[in-house]
């Protein structure tokens, strides 16, 4: 099978332009003929290689600035690159910037059509699909209103919708899931996905890391204009959360919070493995995390309260000591630590972030949100050894008693 688009040593040049420092009038003068700018080469894209497979659907992770919307304006033809080719055997449509094309004067029914020209339809076949694309965007009532007067939700749930419904043999995507609100999103999943069967090729550019995986069977993680990994989704992604935590400046185990003329009372948080400072726990390890604070006005029953997220966000575990009577301080104190201790952490395989509430009985004083990032690695805690399904667990349980009874009669 011939691949359906093929990256070949793609790289991307852009010039860059610096003004210089402030120049004063004499300066200004006496440099009034000459160039005030610097100019330097930025490297968005370096020696891309990977071809894709017709029906495929493909992932493309990375942080900002990795060049994922550059990769995909290459392939949109929308810029050239600046070495390498790209080799394409189908028609491809693009959804990078949801909403091109669009007037303010112009109605919803009239953008519709406007909107479906640009892309690549014929008048027919937007007429053909048009109750279905109404439909799609929930804006029925609002067809024939200006679009000037549409939310900036309406106006690009309707642009997606219309872009959903062409038929090219390659779709690329550039997170479109930043459109309207989460039944919508959902709703942009699934078309994706009934284009996908109908063995149309995807390439999806996104950062949520929940919908690339259950969406993209292969992945390509960029980092700094270069592929760093490529593979099955579920791998990649774990590698993109092993170097988003690589890049915390902290010392492992360690971030301080606050400077100490600060009068914020948490001054610094430490995770501890198996009592050794670490960012990476393993499952069923000693887990302990201690948040240190230091307050000017003493603190009567001071309360710490923790919640572990998943990386797609989603709570998992909000947990404080007011829960357990014998974690509060009694009697008022100003300086100290405040410790966690998990004596057999059950969390699955993954990366997790970390939010801090402390205060009193009664409110928090300070709030953290996703001040700490860690990661628990694979323990095999079966007989067999084997893991259950890293997809459907966040949490394991270790001793699990299972019986088998025949109910089955003998004759």
């Amino acid at each position: 099978m011939r691949p359906i688009l093929e990256i070949q040593n793609i790289s991307k040049r852009f010039r860059i332009r610096h003004q210089e420092s402030y120049l004063s009038l004499r300066e200004t003068i006496s440099h009034f003929f000459e160039s005030s700018t610097v100019t330097e080469d930025f490297l968005a894209l370096s020696d891309v290689n990977f071809s894709v497979n017709p029906g495929e659907s493909i992932g493309i992770i990375g942080r900002n600035g990795a060049g994922k919307s550059t990769l995909l304006k290459i392939l949109s033809k929308i810029t050239p690159p600046s070495e390498g080719r790209v080799i394409c055997r189908g028609r491809i449509a693009s959804l990078l910037e949801v909403g091109t094309g669009f007037h303010p004067e112009l109605t919803g029914r009239e953008n519709i059509f406007l909107n479906g020209s640009i892309l690549g339809m014929k008048k027919r076949e937007i007429e053909k699909c048009f109750d279905e694309i109404v439909d799609f965007a929930g804006t029925e009532k609002f067809l024939d209103t200006p679009l000037k007067h549409y939310s900036s939700g309406m106006q690009l749930r309707l642009a997606f919708a219309v872009a959903a419904f062409l038929e090219p043999e390659i779709l690329l995507v550039d997170e479109v899931l930043a459109v309207g609100d989460s039944e919508f999103q959902r709703k942009c999943i699934g078309k994706m996905e009934d284009v996908n069967k109908h063995g149309r090729t995807i390439l999806f550019v996104s950062h949520n890391m929940a919908a690339v995986e259950s969406f993209c069977t292969r992945t390509i993680l960029l980092n700094q204009g270069k592929i760093l990994a490529q593979g099955p989704s579920g791998e990649v992604i774990s590698q993109y959360a092993n170097l988003s935590l690589a890049g915390n400046s902290q010392a492992a185990g360690v971030m301080i919070a606050g400077s100490a003329d600060s009068n914020k009372p948490i001054k610094k948080i430490e995770m501890f493995c198996d009592d050794k400072l670490s960012d990476a726990m393993y499952m069923g390890c000693k887990m302990e995390i201690r948040v240190h604070f230091s307050s000017v006005q003493p603190l009567e029953s001071p309360v710490l309260g923790l919640i572990v997220k998943d990386y797609y966000n989603m709570p998992l575990l909000g947990i404080n000591n007011k829960h357990y009577m014998e974690g509060i301080i009694r009697k008022p104190v100003c300086t100290g630590y405040i410790a966690m201790v998990i004596p057999y952490l059950t969390l699955f395989e993954g990366v997790y972030d970390l939010d801090i509430h402390f205060g009193n009985a009664f409110k928090d004083i300070e709030v953290w949100r996703d001040c700490r990032r860690f990661i628990v690695e694979p323990m095999g805690f079966t007989k067999s050894g084997e893991l259950p399904d890293k997809k459907l667990n966040r949490f394991f349980i270790q001793d699990v008693e299972w019986g088998l009874a025949s109910l089955d009669s003998i004759k």
